[in-house]
């Protein structure tokens, strides 16, 4: 059984509604799962996981918002390697950037040596439709039949 960690950041409830749609989506996998919000956390704690799946909201022109600073120049502390990685997050067509915060996170867990598994997961606003949550779905049952034992 891995440990897996669900870190976002969410101003409208729409990225932490994807958390617990791929929290839920993990269970049937028997991996021991946390949900925590990144502001609440120290970046350390990153390296108790074997799996780890953050998520941010875009906010303005393609920024990280304000709550996830420290923990992404903190992320600059450590050494993830071993560690697989995903990045999921919300945003808005309306903007020039769409989810961009999913693009910069990525790039920041490469620069830490996380193994990053499969693409981004990027939403607009909330998933509504079947199709959608189904997406989701897909990238956590993905993610979570990638971890192993």
């Amino acid at each position: 059984m891995a440990k897996i960690v669900i870190a976002y950041a969410s101003m409208s409830g729409n990225t932490e509604e994807i958390a617990d749609l791929l929290k839920e989506s993990i269970v049937p996998f028997e991996h021991e799962i946390e949900v925590l919000e990144i502001e609440q956390m120290d970046v350390n704690d990153l390296l108790d996981y074997d799996g780890i799946l953050i998520g941010s909201y875009t906010w303005g022109d393609g920024d990280l918002p304000y709550e996830t600073d420290d923990f992404y120049e903190d992320l600059l502390t450590l050494d993830l390697t071993g560690k697989k990685a995903a990045v999921f997050g919300s945003g808005d067509h309306a903007y020039p950037k769409f989810c961009a915060a999913v693009d910069l996170l990525e790039e920041r867990l490469k620069e830490c040596n996380a193994e990053l598994i499969q693409d981004g997961l990027k939403v607009e606003l909330t998933p509504e439709t079947q199709e959608e949550i189904d997406h989701c779905v897909d990238f956590a049952v993905n993610f979570a039949s990638k971890i192993g034992d």
